[in-house]
């Protein structure tokens, strides 16, 4: 069981995230959104660490509130956070008006992997390896 703190007083939960690249390493900051099917990090995040649109997948298109945007597909060699690693982790490259102090969101691509208790009157999300059902 791992435990991640957050500002419980803040309107969103914003978690600590690391991700590799050809670059090296960064640190962001996340909003875990059980909303959000992907995790979505921004592409000034993801230039930093040395990728580009040529290594993205597959182009996307997001709808939201204000329309249709597009995006990219991209694997990062590393994804981590709430206490957990990723390797060769898919994110959606997306721009996300959220702020200058959020670099993207967490999403169900990650939390569905984990068993996730959010305590938020306390400031903590309690996470678990999801046990695997054998059929």
């Amino acid at each position: 069981m791992k435990v991640t703190r957050f500002n419980h007083q803040r309107d969103l939960v914003i978690v600590r995230a690391w991700l590799w690249g050809p670059r090296g390493d960064k640190q962001v900051w996340l909003a875990v959104d059980t909303a959000s099917a992907e995790t979505v990090v921004t592409p000034d995040t993801v230039d930093l660490l040395g990728y580009n649109p040529r290594d993205g997948e597959t182009i996307t298109t997001v709808r939201s509130a204000i329309g249709k945007e597009q995006g990219w597909t991209l694997r990062v060699s590393r994804f981590s956070t709430l206490g957990f690693v990723v390797p060769n982790y898919r994110i959606h490259v997306f721009d996300l008006a959220t702020g200058d102090d959020i670099d993207g969101l967490v999403g169900l691509t990650f939390l569905k992997q984990f068993n996730c208790e959010f305590r938020f009157t306390e400031g903590r999300i309690r996470v678990e390896r999801a046990a695997v059902e054998s059929g």
